[in-house]
């Protein structure tokens, strides 16, 4: 019998999560076949089998496990039952290719055969594309009538059926992760002397050079020319002058960075993860726009390690793609600023004393004012602005007639 127990995840790391068995007590498992999902306070991770045998689960589900705690044993021991060789062999054979049969795509008129409707409601429900879950049936058994699909038409957005005045509540118990991000938050706000300064960024020639050669771009480099890289590219220059806004207080003292390492921040399904692009300033555009999709990708399917999630001396954020306009990020512990990015609209901006409609940006630095004056802090972002604005810059951090005449 082998025990198989947590492994250690991190050094600060004392507890975890068992969120999910992947395989049933008395099952027989496969040498290095997936277990269990276990989850840190900082990341989701996955226990494998050491041997084949037969699995005795040990830990139950949602329970709180310490490191070196068994988490489930294996009966190494136990005979191999019939056709758990065969699985085995398929397993290692290459899959067939099996000619893909175009799948129905989903109806969009709601599916109403099954429905205890009237001939004239269900009609009536097919052409008005209304989805009988959205209809409170008054009739016998609970029936869908005429008058009550035409009364839910009239008062579009009300709940009907069985959901009409729900008064029901759930109760979840909180994953490790969302406690970590909640701990970490207050205490950002509790530890730090945090102001937020704002600014607006004419996306007008970023948008060029994106229409311009985002063909190109994605023909020679095999990833799309997104936004991040332009505001990363324009942090990196701006944190190495101003390099109070890429340090962080230790005590008394203050720890400078001459690298930059860029965390950004992600939207996960279980919660909010911030990976990092080391040495951000150390690579091509096309390099930082590979490792967001790479980073972005593993945060989706909860496969960060905790190498990527840790350390960081500034954060980029961006609200923009949920649709914010405008707020105030919370800064990211010990990290003393944060960038905020938001959505581009536009607006009627005045040039040259003429109105003209510009794709605007919001962009808000939340910063800690122990460490970072305000002049710095205007100034760090008023040179994003710049850089961003005139993109040409970005190359060599200044203007190239400047460069040339060297001025």
């Amino acid at each position: 019998m082998i025990d198989i127990k947590v492994p250690a995840v991190g050094e600060s790391i004392s507890e975890v999560t068992l969120v999910k068995w992947l395989k049933q007590d008395g099952a027989w498992v496969e040498r290095d076949e997936l277990l269990c999902e276990l989850e840190s306070e900082k990341a989701t991770f996955e226990l494998n089998a050491e041997q084949a045998g037969i699995l005795k689960i040990i830990a139950q589900e949602s329970a709180t496990l310490s490191i070196g705690d068994i988490a489930c044993s294996i009966d190494d021991k136990a005979t191999r039952p019939e056709g758990a060789a065969l699985k085995a062999e398929e397993a290692k054979a290459p899959a067939k290719q099996t000619e893909a049969k175009p799948q129905k795509s989903e109806a969009t008129k709601p599916q109403t055969t099954d429905v205890k409707a009237t001939p004239v409601a269900k009609s009536i429900m097919a052409e008005k594309q209304v989805s009988p879950s959205q209809v409170k049936g008054s009739g016998s058994l609970g029936r869908i009538m005429k008058h009550d699909v035409l009364e839910a038409l009239s008062n579009p957005g009300r709940k009907g059926g069985d959901d009409a005045f729900s008064r029901n509540d759930r109760r979840e118990k909180m994953s490790n992760l969302r406690k970590t991000v909640s701990r970490r938050l207050v205490e950002a706000k509790n530890t730090t002397a945090m102001l937020t300064t704002f600014n607006e960024v004419d996306m007008s020639r970023i948008m060029e050079i994106r229409a311009k050669y985002k063909e190109t771009f994605k023909e020679t480099h095999g990833v799309n020319l997104g936004f991040m890289s332009f505001f990363a590219k324009a942090c990196c220059i701006a944190l190495q002058e101003w390099p109070s806004v890429n340090a962080y207080i230790d005590g008394e003292e203050i720890i400078f960075h001459d690298y930059c390492d860029i965390s950004i921040a992600v939207s996960a399904p279980k919660g909010l993860v911030v990976p990092v692009i080391r040495n951000a300033e150390s690579l091509s555009m096309a390099e930082i726009e590979a490792k967001v999709v790479e980073l972005a990708k593993k945060a989706r399917e909860n496969k960060l390690s905790m190498e990527e999630m840790t350390g960081g001396t500034f954060t980029l954020t961006n609200g923009g793609v949920f649709g914010s306009l405008m707020s105030t990020p919370i800064i990211n512990i010990p990290q003393s600023a944060i960038l905020g990015m938001h959505k581009i609209q536009e607006r009627p901006m005045v040039i040259n004393g003429k109105i003209e409609a510009r794709p605007m940006m919001y962009l808000a630095l939340s910063y800690d004012h122990r460490i970072i004056d305000g002049r710095e802090s205007v100034s760090f972002l008023v040179r994003v602005k710049d850089l961003l604005e005139n993109p040409e810059l970005l190359l060599i951090g200044k203007d190239p007639v400047q460069a040339l005449l060297e001025v």
